[in-house]
Formats: structure tokens, C-alpha cells, sequence
């Protein structure tokens, strides 16, 4: 009795297995075809190409605004957060405290 019930458990085994594996072969296949790659690569490209765009939008970003704070430095438009603060006072921006040096505050023209 032991060998028949460990031989059907083996063949039943053996036979879910070998479904899962033809199951798994067939929908291998199927993504493999020209079709479905060439469309996952096209997907893929649009991808990578959005990203591309979105970074160097915010590199442009970043490069203007830092271009703003050298010029407003050098037209001495600039003024230092520090210089108001007495000693012990901290500065606190939307409610939550910040260090000084992160502020900038820039004077206007006339």
C-alpha cells in the first residue's frame, strides 16, 4: 500500500509539473514574438525618452534659478537672513524651523 500511494503521489506530481511547465513555455513564446517585443521596446524608448526630457527640464530649471541667486549676489540684491535674526531667535518657515542659511531673501530694485 505504501508503494502505490507514493507512486500516485509521484505521478501526480510529475503531471502538475509538466502542466505548469507547458503552460509556462506557452506564455513564454507568446511574449517572445516579434510582435510583442518590438512593442515592449517601443514602450520601453518612450519611456526612457519622457525621462530624458523631464531631466533636463529640471537641470534647466535648477541652472536658472541658481543663475538668479549669482546675479542677485553680485548686484549685492542679496541680503543675508542672519543679520536679522537676534541671538536665540529662530527662523521658522510654513511653521516648521529651518537653518538661516537655506533662506534667501532678495532685495528689490528701484
Amino acid at each position: 500500500m505504501k508503494r502505490v500511494t507514493w507512486f500516485v503521489a509521484g505521478a501526480t506530481a510529475g503531471a502538475a509539473g509538466a502542466n505548469y511547465a507547458a503552460k509556462k513555455v506557452k506564455r513564454t513564446a507568446q511574449n517572445l514574438t516579434p510582435v510583442n517585443v518590438a512593442r515592449g521596446a517601443a514602450g520601453r524608448a518612450k519611456t526612457g525618452t519622457k525621462q530624458i526630457v523631464d531631466a533636463v527640464r529640471d537641470g534647466r530649471a535648477a541652472m536658472r534659478a541658481k543663475e538668479d541667486e549669482l546675479k542677485a549676489r553680485r548686484d549685492a540684491r542679496l541680503e543675508p537672513v542672519d543679520s536679522r535674526l537676534e541671538p536665540g531667535e529662530q527662523l521658522l518657515v510654513d511653521g516648521h524651523p529651518v537653518e538661516s542659511g537655506r533662506v534667501i531673501v532678495l532685495k528689490q530694485r528701484r
